[in-house]
């Protein structure tokens, strides 16, 4: 997540304000996500600072230690609670609403959406325990999803399909068929089939050519570069539940 962050947002990051905050929001029992994604930004804003923040004291409490310039780790949820109401260029939610219900997403959407800096992102998704596989929405300060992104290390993927368990909240219950998220998932599956030929070159060169074969027919946002690195990324009223 934070490397297409980097690799697709870079603009935005480049524009914001001297010294632009990102918020790692629920970053878990370790502080690690939060320490990782402060790096990563550095190497292209090196005034980038993060903020961790987690509703569990102890997970704060735990985090403090690791605190350094740059990385500071507070208390809360949804409502940010930056120091003197700072507004945060990117806000990335790993895992935090699939423990909601979908009814609840869009007003978690808006509340987080309405902290952001103008122009800043919300990367909103989940991921599985050891990062083969993820799945996250894009949003802008309107909490309007722009894009959703799927992602895995190919060498783990049986099949495309198989990322639909780690979908975000607001598609995960839609993937059934005659819902367009089920019908991307299908179309993508049955690309990945008609790619087995390149399997000998090895899963990346299947998945390049499954996503080239998905574009003529989906409306993908991807610079094919980042087929690559096992992504793609598709308009989210492509897949948007009707």
């Amino acid at each position: 997540m934070d490397r297409w962050i980097l690799a697709t947002h870079a603009a935005t990051l480049r524009r914001a304000p001297h010294s632009p905050v990102a918020v790692d929001l629920g970053y878990g029992a370790t502080p690690w996500t939060a320490v990782e994604l402060l790096a990563r930004l550095r190497r292209l804003r090196p005034d980038a600072r993060v903020v961790g923040v987690e509703i569990d004291p102890a997970r704060v409490a735990a985090a403090r230690p690791y605190e350094r310039e740059g990385l500071t780790f507070l208390r809360g949820g949804f409502e940010l609670p930056l120091p003197g109401g700072e507004r945060p260029t990117l806000v990335r939610a790993a895992n935090v609403l699939r423990q909601y219900e979908e009814t609840e997403v869009p007003a978690a959407w808006a509340r987080l959406c309405g902290r952001l800096a103008p122009g800043g992102l919300l990367v909103e998704g989940t991921c599985d325990e050891i990062g083969r596989r993820h799945a996250w929405l894009t949003l802008g300060p309107d909490a309007v999803p722009r894009t959703l992104t799927l992602a895995a290390r190919l060498a783990t993927l049986p099949t495309p399909s198989a990322l639909a368990e780690r979908l975000p909240k607001a598609l995960i219950h839609h993937n059934v068929p005659g819902q367009p998220i089920h019908r991307f998932l299908t179309d993508l599956d049955r690309a990945w089939a008609a790619a087995a030929p390149y399997a000998p070159l090895g899963a990346r060169q299947r998945w390049i050519h499954a996503a080239r074969a998905l574009a003529t027919a989906w409306p993908l946002t991807d610079d094919p570069r980042r087929w690559r690195q096992g992504e793609i990324t598709v308009r989210w009223e492509a897949v948007a539940p009707s």
